[in-house]
């Protein structure tokens, strides 16, 4: 069956669109609530955390009174990083977790994604289950049987200790200069005592949110004010966060962006030197070639999710191996932890720099991205990625390529875009390729 509501990454959209409203989320949380109790009997325990956004304190009321008169008992963590909210449902015993986020998108937009008891994402059968339920009337339980929300006030304390713990006791970050971009999001109040309570020299940077500013030209997936204050300090590295702690990239100490791909590189080759490493690890469609080739020489496959960390993770289940991640920065190192964890995954990476006395360049010697380059273009409801002229249009630039390279068209599972990625020898080139395909799937909108 199609699933109406969720995507690749839960329910995500723009604020005050549909589905992303007080009503729809009072409904979804009845929804989670009564499928959730049919599964675990009486009052299930249901985890709420979020970002930073002005509009998850209402969302946050909504899901709570729907799972309320379902009959499921709520525990709030308030903000709070993603993987913070998968370990803590883990940790409580609670039937399931959910966090109002909308990851690395702006302010203005929003949405839920669940977690499973295991803290891992839903299956597509309870997914289904729960839009099956939204369907159906809203009836409160009988008033013995409402279910109570209580606040988890020490959550916070008990993830820095967890995020800690990976680290390992016999390490520390003392003499390491560093700067943390918390995004202005949820990892604004963790993130500056997990490092500098590791030994590091912490300047914490985007740690003041105010409900609209969280990921506005800062984060992971914008950067450049990240590399100035590392050259302006003269830090040794730089770590960038998205909004709600799930993702992470790296800047070196000449403001560099070191990007997933190449954080993988550097976590599989530290496991390699420490004989722990798999067979393969898991990347998506988007990796880079250079990444596939350096594994290459170490005798290390790279198997190639579709894009999302939902994908990943089922790869990477289905191999046995405990590596994967996105080139966003979405790493997923599940022998520490259940899910992408920003945080955890950092500390990975600064582990394979303490135990190698290397520095992030040093580290990155064996691997040469290829160019790539990227081009969103707006969806229509008239697109059809299989129409005659964008069919030979990618035939073209493919046959252009002659196994240099890759073309991929891809829709964007968070936002109404094709993602339109070419990759080849001479950036020249594929810069003018994927422009000529933007310009035809413009066209043909």
């Amino acid at each position: 069956m199609k699933k109406h509501y969720f995507g690749t990454d839960g329910i995500r959209g723009r604020v005050g669109d549909a589905p992303i409203t007080p009503d729809f989320m009072l409904k979804l949380g009845w929804a989670a609530g009564r499928v959730f109790r049919e599964t675990w009997g009486s009052r299930p325990t249901v985890i709420i955390g979020k970002d930073t956004r002005v509009s998850g304190y209402m969302f946050e009321s909504a899901l709570e009174a729907g799972l309320v008169a379902a009959g499921a008992n709520v525990k709030l963590l308030g903000p709070m990083p993603t993987p913070a909210v998968a370990l803590m449902t883990r940790t409580q015993n609670a039937a399931a977790g959910i966090v109002i986020s909308a990851s690395h998108n702006p302010f203005y937009d929003n949405g839920i994604k669940f977690f499973s008891d295991q803290g891992a994402k839903l299956s597509d059968v309870t997914e289904l289950a729960i839009e099956a339920a939204i369907e159906a009337p809203l009836v409160t339980v009988d008033p013995s049987e409402l279910g109570k929300a209580t606040r988890l006030v020490d959550a916070a304390g008990r993830y820095i200790e967890f995020c800690k713990a990976t680290f390992g006791e016999e390490r520390s970050l003392r003499g390491l200069k560093v700067v943390i971009d918390c995004a202005h999001g949820a990892t604004y109040h963790i993130a500056p005592s997990v490092f500098s309570e590791l030994g590091a020299e912490a300047d914490i940077v985007a740690a003041s949110p105010d409900g609209y500013n969280i990921n506005d030209n800062v984060g992971s997936t914008s950067t450049r004010a990240l590399s100035e204050r590392v050259r302006a300090v003269g830090a040794d590295l730089g770590i960038a966060f998205d909004g709600d702690g799930d993702r992470v990239v790296f800047v070196d100490d000449q403001g560099v962006l070191v990007d997933g791909d190449e954080l993988l590189y550097i976590l599989t080759m530290h496991r390699v030197a420490t004989g722990r490493a798999d067979s393969g690890v898991v990347g998506t469609l988007m990796s880079n070639m250079g990444l596939e080739l350096a594994l290459a020489e170490h005798g290390i496959k790279l198997e190639r999710a579709k894009v999302g960390d939902r994908h990943v993770k089922e790869l990477m289940q289905k191999q046995g191996w405990h590596l994967g991640g996105e080139s966003s920065g979405h790493l997923i190192c599940s022998d520490v932890s259940t899910t992408g964890d920003g945080i955890v995954s950092a500390l990975q990476v600064l582990a394979a720099m303490v135990d190698g006395k290397k520095s992030l360049r040093e580290l990155l010697a064996g691997m040469v991205k290829l160019p790539q380059v990227l081009l969103n273009v707006p969806v229509t409801a008239s697109m059809n990625l299989d129409s005659p002229a964008i069919q030979a249009v990618t035939q073209q630039v493919e046959e252009a390529l002659l196994g240099r390279g890759r073309l991929l068209l891809r829709p964007s599972g968070t936002e109404p875009v094709i993602r339109v990625m070419v990759e080849g020898d001479s950036l020249e080139e594929i810069q003018a390729h994927a422009q000529h395909v933007a310009d035809v799937l413009t066209a043909a909108a």
